[in-house]
């Protein structure tokens, strides 16, 4: 054998070495997400007693378990254990893979209690790190984080979202669910920034429950299925969104929320709608939606929805997508009521939001329109807190470097 056989023999076997070593490799990737997947926490119908959980792994033929233990340190043996079943589906990636979607929801659960938690498919080896949770507490005040448009490709500009939520739970510790209205993601089809967004979520995403709102950017071939695919919501929409995660409504403390999708099926959604308001006892009634009714701009698809506010005394309508920082006025009848202070009193109208962006996108400043109480383009990631306390729910809005920069309340009779 002479050295010129003996060199390409050697790069052969290097070249063997490196595959095996390489394989060897994405098998233990493979393996590490499974068993320790980002899990997604949403909120339930009901807050007190259930919750909700999604998370992906790249064997859509795994089953999708849920096991629950009562306290912060206890163990996973004995009767104590609360196991949930849920259900698996497969979705094909953008670059051909094929993940399993899994969702479980847990149910009859104590109010205002912390549990342990764990996912996977039930094998010895299958479940995940231990992670924790705690259920609504039965008492009416409570206060949450609302957030919008983090709309973004790198990790970079995810590192931006994190940045915004980073302050925005040191401004508001006891936040019991975060509110994003919509527009997660740049292009709802890139793997990658849908990973970037959970990676820079961690710290609170599988304790803090998340309530998603469905942006234009969210929305892939005028589908909502990669949307649907990270997060598990109250199945009582429209019947023609059932399944897309996107039109749903849930109570929390003495507040009843509505979640719509501004990208399809708004006539079936404007009787939902109608329904959904009129069935609910609740003090406060807020809506969570992208496209906003007032904001720097208007979508006159959704008009109809102002007066269905106005008829149930909505009181508070966060939105999105303009990229901009804008407070209506009270609004009633397409008119400015109240005495233009920052107190809105007894159901005097309702107050419309666009919380800027929370990751790296702009716009310039839209002109000033009649109902525009505060309007302005401070170039800075923002996010607000409400609180509701007694009879008045106050809104809080701050820029990432937590700077208060709007503040207003509404008051309701005794």
């Amino acid at each position: 054998m002479n050295r010129k056989d003996t060199m390409w023999i050697i790069i052969f076997a290097v070249v063997i070495v490196a595959a095996v070593l390489g394989m060897q490799w994405y098998s233990k990737g493979d393996s590490d997400t499974n068993a320790n997947p980002v899990v997604i926490s949403t909120i339930s119908e009901d807050s007190t007693t259930s919750r909700a959980f999604t998370w992906q792994t790249d064997n859509p033929n795994l089953s999708a378990k849920l096991q629950i233990v009562k306290g912060k340190d206890t163990s996973f043996e004995g009767d104590q254990i609360l196991n949930f079943e849920g259900t698996t589906t497969s979705l094909v990636l953008d670059n051909g893979a094929t993940v399993g979607v899994h969702k479980v929801e847990a149910t009859g659960l104590t109010p205002g209690t912390v549990y342990q938690y764990r996912v996977g498919d039930g094998s010895e080896e299958g479940w995940s790190d231990v992670l924790t949770f705690e259920t609504a507490p039965e008492e009416e005040d409570f206060s949450f984080i609302y957030a919008t448009d983090s709309q973004g490709e790198t990790q970079s500009d995810f590192e931006l979202w994190k940045n915004t939520m980073d302050k925005a739970f040191e401004t508001f510790p006891s936040a019991s669910f975060v509110v994003h209205a919509g527009d997660f993601v740049e292009d709802a089809g890139s793997d990658d920034a849908w990973n970037y967004f959970l990676e820079e979520s961690t710290s609170w995403i599988s304790r803090i429950p998340i309530v998603p709102v469905i942006g234009n950017n969210d929305v892939m071939d005028d589908k909502f299925e990669r949307f649907a695919s990270y997060f598990h919501t109250p199945d009582n929409g429209a019947s023609k969104l059932t399944g897309t995660e996107t039109n749903y409504s849930f109570d929390y403390g003495s507040a009843h929320i509505a979640v719509l999708n501004t990208e399809g099926s708004i006539k079936q959604q404007t009787e939902w709608l109608k329904e959904d308001l009129a069935s609910t006892d609740k003090e406060w009634k807020i809506v969570a939606m992208h496209r906003p009714v007032y904001g720097g701009n208007t979508y006159k698809k959704i008009q109809d929805w102002a007066e269905i506010f106005d008829e149930y005394e909505v009181d508070l309508v966060l939105q999105g997508h303009n990229h901009e920082y804008s407070r209506s006025y009270p609004l009633k009848q397409g008119e400015i009521t109240g005495d233009g202070s920052d107190l809105v009193r007894n159901h005097e109208g309702t107050v419309y939001v666009v919380a800027n962006a929370s990751g790296p996108k702009f716009n310039e400043k839209k002109e000033d329109q009649f109902y525009h109480k505060i309007h302005f383009q401070n170039n800075k990631q923002m996010f607000a807190g409400i609180t509701i306390r007694d009879n008045t729910l106050t809104y809080q809005a701050y820029d990432v470097d937590g700077k208060l920069l709007d503040v207003f309340s509404i008051e309701h009779e005794e």
